[in-house]
Order: C-alpha cells, then structure tokens, then sequence
C-alpha cells in the first residue's frame, strides 16, 4: 500500500438494539469490514438529529451511513419510521448542499444479520471511494 492511498472515513450510526449488535455478530463471526468504519452507537436511529450527519462531514467524515431496527422492529415502537421521514428530508437538503447522495446511505440491519452489516459497510466504504475525498462542507479549523 503506497503511503497516499486514498481512504475514507466513514462514520456509522447504529441503534443499540439491532445494528450494533449485528455489528458485534459481524465482529464475533471474523467478517471483515474497513477499520475506517467509526461507529456510534444510539440507543434508536430516531436519536440520530440530521445536524449530527452535517456534523460529520464538516468534520471530516466522507460517508456517514445511519443503521437501525428493520420497520416494524424498533424497540422503541415506531422510532424507525422517524428516521425514514427525517433522513428523506435530509436527503434532499444534501442535494441542495452539493453533497452527492451516495456520501449518506440509511440500512435497517437486525441483530442477527452479522454478515449483512459487514457486506453493507464494504459495499458503502467501496461506493463512497470511489467518489473520492469529501470537500463539500469541509471546515478546515478540523484539521489536524
């Protein structure tokens, strides 16, 4: 690996219950995923404000991926359908914003599916590569 090799830095937020883990399955079961996958876990993706997505980038994140309960399974009732609603419209103040729509991608991922976070998380880090560096709402103050 040459020592300018590009790789993102992806931020992944994973609701207590399913996603996180599905992500400790993944981990129990040696299923490799990119170790540039920072995750932060919340008790449900409803917690998941869009500004903490903005957040990120501004601070450097190239992708930012939301994981959570699948539709009718949030231990918190309907905290999923929340972030649905909530994630289209940030969708679309993303786009106004310039950022492209692959940088941000929402996957409901259960308990269980161990494989499938680690599939979904290779599938996003390769997507968001392939992009390339996120400039868009860099604010360079954090920078190391």
């Amino acid at each position: 690996m040459s020592m300018n090799e590009y790789k993102p830095l992806i931020v992944a937020f994973c609701c207590n219950w399913c996603s996180y883990a599905g992500a400790d399955l993944a981990g129990n079961n040696r299923l490799n995923y990119p170790a540039d996958v920072k995750i932060i876990r919340v008790p449900c993706s409803c917690r998941v404000n869009p500004m903490f997505v903005l957040r990120a980038f501004q601070r450097g994140a190239d992708g930012v991926i939301l994981c959570g309960c699948h539709p009718g399974d949030c231990h918190y009732t309907s905290g999923n359908y929340y972030t649905r609603r909530r994630m289209a419209l940030l969708f679309s103040m993303l786009d106004y914003l310039g950022i492209e729509r692959e940088r941000t991608r929402v996957e409901w991922v259960s308990a269980a599916e161990g494989a499938k976070f680690a599939a979904t998380m290779n599938d996003f880090v390769e997507t968001v590569a392939a992009l390339g560096e996120n400039k868009r709402l860099e604010d360079l103050r954090c920078k190391k």
